[in-house]
């Protein structure tokens, strides 16, 4: 049943085919939120479609590259032409990569900073011209994970996505100021250790590096979590889609930990 005054709005989802994506996806449906599920692997955004359906909800499957800004714009493009108009842009689209900083070479930077941060500008500047063409303002929300807010630590090679994940917290900064004129409100989110692929990544190369079992790296991670528990990616998406309602209308340019209580600020 739907908790907040969403209903008939129009969404897009960048990397919505599983993890955190999907679960932002789903839950903006539940709310009565149209929403185009976008992702590099068409296979997974149409899962995810068919899930929103199977519940009643509205959605489109997109296969798009973030990096590129004609994917991009054909993105707002299509997603326009299907639902008529555009109201939330959420950019969680990333990679991660564990490689220690003096082991970085360019080819890893370069992803990192194409996908995590080139993508939430190129994405957030088409739907913001989307918005101030329809004059009725808007929403962006910036997934950037805590490692935007602090350097994952000498044990956890993380490094440039750090990076990466530091601009998104500037950009969302800056763009929350540009576009206030225009009742665009962008926002941001730092989630913690989240149960999705990209952390069992995390635990396998670092378990590897350091001759450690499977898992161990990632159950010594949720022991250090204050509320005693992984987080989940519903956990992420609950605070997505406050950020999207008309509560949290007196908000922008600021970045939100939702992390168990592991961040210190």
């Amino acid at each position: 049943m739907p908790r907040y005054d969403l209903e008939g709005q129009v969404a897009i989802v960048t990397g919505a085919g599983r993890g955190i994506g999907r679960a932002i996806s789903l839950r903006l449906a539940s709310e009565g939120v149209s929403v185009a599920v976008t992702d590099i692997d068409s296979s997974n955004a149409d899962n995810v479609v068919a899930e929103i359906e199977s519940d009643g909800g509205q959605a489109v499957a997109l296969q798009v590259d973030v990096t590129r800004k004609e994917d991009v714009n054909q993105m707002v493009q299509d997603t326009v032409g299907k639902f008529g108009s555009l109201d939330i842009l959420v950019n969680n689209a990333g990679v991660g990569a564990v490689v220690p900083l003096m082991d970085t070479d360019e080819s890893v930077w370069d992803t990192m900073m194409d996908i995590n941060a080139k993508g939430v500008l190129l994405c957030s500047q088409a739907a913001a011209r989307q918005m101030i063409k329809t004059g009725s303002g808007g929403r962006i929300i910036n997934n950037a994970s805590g490692a935007g807010k602090i350097a994952p630590g000498k044990d956890v090679p993380l490094g440039a996505y750090a990076a990466s994940k530091h601009a998104v917290v500037a950009l969302t900064k800056q763009m929350g100021l540009e576009l206030a004129q225009h009742r665009i409100l962008v926002n941001c989110v730092c989630a913690g250790i989240v149960d999705t692929p990209m952390w069992d990544l995390i635990d396998r190369e670092i378990a590897k590096r350091e001759g450690a079992p499977i898992g161990s790296v990632k159950a010594s991670a949720v022991d250090s979590i204050p509320l005693g528990r992984i987080q989940e990616p519903e956990d992420v998406a609950n605070v997505v889609v406050f950020l999207a309602s008309s509560d949290a209308s007196y908000m922008t340019g600021q970045t939100y930990n939702v992390c168990g209580g592991i961040l210190p600020y």
